[in-house]
């Protein structure tokens, strides 16, 4: 005997519970028609993930309890169908542990066992992650400390027992379910991605399996909501650890697995992409999702003949299709003919719209106005800065023109030194390399350029490399005066990006990197960088995260600061 279980691995828009709701049902009906008796979604599956101070209105609450209802009902007619549903929860007579006070309702990130048309029982998330970009602490009460019990229940003569993401990565959460009588642990699940966290998930899981001798089933989000993107890979562990199924990354699906009474699970192993296409893929989603959920008829950005607008502009097609991405080259007195010429071939290649603005009136009407202001003064970076404000303006008239959201070009290493500048480049409403230093910057353009590019149906547009090699090999320049090299005012990239990661993501100290071998007037350069350039980047629009440390919800750096160790 065994029982066929399913894994909806879906994507979901934060506070469509309607259309939530209306998927987790067409995921139960098509894990019915395939023979499953168990259907897991991910975590917060009906709300979304994360859904915020939406939590915090009462309306909300309300609306997605009736949504569970409803999942409920739709599904009866799934004869021996049990479904798992995560959503948020409130229960009026528990007690607020933060508050004090019986009067505050308690609210817990909750999973539902739905059968035969009713609600069969309730788990509440025990473990509330309070670190990088979560804040569940904010909204929820542990199911622990409220005295929720461990929730175990029985489909096909087997006893599977819930944990809701954090959970498993503690002891607790899952001793508890075994003790309480399960054999297989199902385990709801919307962990943000960043390198490395696929693999580290299915490592630190197969710790979980083995220590309570069980198998696990680790159901995953899909898709991007605002700056955090989900990769999906849900997979299936036997008790000794071994994968024994894994879905595909960045893509939906329902995964089917096979259960026999001992407990060994049976599923197709799809293999994890190199980094570049994890990293592709993220940024990919994140564009295509931002875009797509948002409502906005597509996208608008600068083309300059650089590395970084060229990289954007690949994702942007990838995402979206040529038909939604519209380039502007707003060439300078200091643009290079190569840049244009550049730029001009890319934009053919891809097949998108591309105009040419000179911005050198309008920088001229500028000088011309400033003149009495400036007399006897040395061009500095109030000129350069200009320069890029002129294009920011020209890119956000378009946007409020045509409806077309501003794509910005600036990567991390720009992002954590200043070399950007406010209401010019940073002008635009969504960041899509934020978070991609410029060494993977480039990592990323040879591996796009090593791939066939493809329309929205899936055909080839073309297997030729898309980003002219001129543009990868050249030095990257801002343009914004004569002659200039990014590395005439910093560090080699490989070293900037290196410091980079230690003090920003590894929280290391100026003397620690140091001791690892860096130059101290690097270092200390660098560092002092970052923490000057604060302001710059509160106010900049959100972008894709794919590090475990970026600049936004994880980075919450005062920008009134006298420490600088």
């Amino acid at each position: 005997m065994s029982v066929i279980v399913a894994l909806a691995q879906i994507n979901v828009t934060v506070g469509d519970l309607e259309g939530n709701a209306k998927k987790i049902v067409e995921y139960g009906r098509r894990a019915h028609a395939a023979g499953a008796k168990l259907l897991l979604t991910p975590e917060l599956s009906l709300c979304g993930y994360p859904p915020e101070d939406l939590l915090l209105r009462p309306a909300f609450m309300q609306a997605a309890t009736a949504a569970l209802q409803s999942i409920a009902q739709e599904l009866a007619d799934c004869e021996g169908l049990s479904v798992v549903v995560g959503h948020p929860f409130q229960q009026p007579s528990q007690r607020d542990l933060r508050s004090k006070s019986w009067a505050v309702p308690a609210r817990f990130n909750a999973a539902s066992v739905l059968q035969g048309g009713q609600v069969l029982l309730t788990y509440c998330k025990r473990e509330l992650p309070n670190y990088q970009v979560f804040d569940e602490r904010r909204y929820f009460v542990s199911g622990r400390d409220a005295g929720e019990p461990a929730a175990v229940f029985e489909v096909g003569g087997l006893r599977f027992g819930l944990n809701i993401c954090e959970d498993a990565w503690f002891d607790e959460p899952a001793r508890a379910a075994k003790a309480a009588g399960a054999q297989v642990l199902c385990v709801l699940n919307a962990s943000p991605f960043h390198v490395g966290k696929a693999e580290e998930r299915e490592q630190r899981m197969a710790e979980r399996a083995r220590d309570v001798g069980l198998p696990l089933l680790y159901s995953h989000l899909v898709g991007g909501q605002d700056e955090v993107v989900f990769d999906g890979a849900s997979f299936a562990l036997n008790a000794d650890g071994d994968l024994a199924a894994r879905a595909p990354i960045f893509e939906e699906a329902l995964t089917l697995l096979e259960i026999n009474a001992s407990g060994q699970v049976k599923g197709q192993v799809l293999p994890l992409p190199s980094l570049e296409a994890q990293v592709w893929a993220a940024l990919v989603t994140g564009v295509r999702d931002y875009v797509g959920k948002n409502g906005f008829p597509g996208v608008l950005l600068g083309l300059s003949g650089g590395i970084d607008s060229a990289l954007v502009l690949a994702v942007a097609v990838d995402a979206l299709g040529a038909d939604k991405v519209r380039t502007v080259m707003m060439p300078s007195p200091y643009t290079a003919d190569i840049s244009w010429i550049d730029a001009r071939d890319m934009a053919e290649r891809l097949g998108v719209r591309y105009d040419e603005k000179s911005i050198s009136p309008m920088f001229d009407a500028f000088n011309e106005t400033l003149a009495d202001e400036f007399k006897g003064l040395a061009l500095d970076a109030t000129e350069e800065n200009i320069q890029a404000r002129i294009r920011g303006t020209l890119l956000m008239a378009l946007s409020n023109k045509f409806g077309a959201i501003v794509l910005t070009t600036g990567n991390k290493s720009e992002m954590a030194t200043g070399y950007c500048t406010l209401y010019g480049d940073m002008a635009g409403g969504f960041a899509v390399i934020k978070d991609v230093a410029k060494t993977l910057v480039f990592r990323l353009a040879r591996w796009r350029n090593e791939q066939a590019t493809l329309r929205p149906d899936g055909s080839v547009l073309t297997a030729a490399p898309i980003i002219p090699e001129r543009i990868i090999t050249r030095p990257p320049s801002a343009e914004l005066r004569p002659d200039q090299k990014d590395q005439d005012s910093l560090p080699p990239y490989e070293v900037l990006d290196a410091i980079l990661a230690r003090y920003m993501e590894e929280d290391q100290s100026v003397a620690e990197i140091v001791e690892a071998g860096f130059d101290v007037a690097d270092v200390e350069r660098v560092t002092r960088l970052i923490k000057i350039n604060e302001y710059k980047r509160r106010q900049a629009p959100i972008g894709i995260r794919i590090t475990h440390r970026a600049f936004g919800r994880d980075w919450r750096y005062p920008i009134t600061s006298k420490f600088r160790a």
